[in-house]
């Protein structure tokens, strides 16, 4: 009996198949990269919104329960410097009861301000609801010590000014500032909105120090004098080579690491974006409360 053996081909891929697979594979996935990292960039946008949301709230409640909005920034006297002297006390501070901070509201001594040492753990704290999750955050600190910081800015000014008493903002210096105030009307006055941080200095990749949500300097209090671009060259405070004591009462505009546009949270509490090319008339005239102007809402 003749048994005969079925020999069956083997048939592999050649290397012009292969490289073809590995060509479409790599297209797929350069074209589904932008898409993923655009859904991203999305989410982070919708949480920095429920964030400066929850802020605007956190201010209104205010308001409702004492009559006036806190202040920007609670001190004896102005100008406000941006370095750590003084009671310095923010808005931030002021409003932790509202944002179900309770507890460390109730131990942040704020008489003693906001650089006193029994508040040193206190500046820590990180606040999940003031940082946006586009924002990197302060890149370095000449200090080397952590501290809590914020993506998020009250208000001060409609142009570039020293934070002082007298601002046509909504907080600043000792302020307390009532719905009745806002005479631009609340749907177009700015309230809070993100702002960028200062880039390291190139000669040693170190950022200025940053002092932290308990402090109402420019860590939060900001004006509409400008949008503040990514590449912010205010190195050690300063706005190229402006002498030492003009930087320390440099405050800046707000800015964000969102491209295209700034989350913000309007008086009356509404939230919405504002454009990089804003109008800047439009931009300051959103920025006081009782400028006579009405900013026309197609120009954001």
């Amino acid at each position: 009996m003749t048994m005969h053996r079925s020999h069956r081909r083997l048939r592999a891929f050649t290397l012009v198949e292969l490289l073809v697979v590995i060509a479409i594979i790599g297209t797929l996935v350069g074209l589904l990269l932008p898409a993923v990292q655009a859904a991203r960039e999305a989410a982070r946008r919708c949480s920095c919104l429920n964030n400066t949301t929850q802020l605007g709230l956190a201010l209104h409640n205010h308001e409702f329960h004492t009559g006036h909005f806190p202040s920007g920034v609670i001190n004896p006297d102005g100008p406000i410097r941006n370095e750590a002297v003084g009671q310095h006390v923010s808005w931030t501070v002021q409003v932790l009861p509202y944002m179900e901070q309770n507890n460390l509201f109730r131990m942040f001594d704020q008489q003693a301000g906001a650089y006193a040492e029994k508040n040193d753990t206190l500046r820590r704290a990180n606040i999940a609801v003031l940082r946006c999750p586009s924002s990197p955050g302060p890149r370095g600190d000449q200090s080397g010590t952590a501290i809590g910081w914020s993506s998020y800015a009250g208000c001060h000014n409609s142009i570039e000014a020293p934070i002082d008493v007298g601002n046509d903002g909504l907080l600043f210096l000792n302020s307390r500032i009532r719905f009745d105030d806002i005479l631009d009307g609340s749907s177009h006055t700015l309230l809070v909105s993100e702002h960028v941080f200062e880039d390291p200095d190139p000669n040693n990749g170190v950022s200025p120090v940053v002092l932290g949500w308990p402090s109402g300097t420019r860590a939060t209090l900001r004006n509409t004098g400008r949008i503040e671009p990514l590449s912010n060259r205010r190195f050690t405070g300063l706005v190229e080579d402006e002498p030492a004591e003009k930087g320390l009462l440099t405050v800046g505009g707000f800015g964000s690491y969102h491209p295209g546009a700034a989350v913000v949270s309007m008086a009356d509490g509404s939230t919405r974006a504002i454009g990089n090319s804003i109008n800047p008339e439009v931009l300051h005239a959103l920025g006081s409360r009782a400028g006579g102007e009405l900013p026309n809402n197609t120009d954001w």
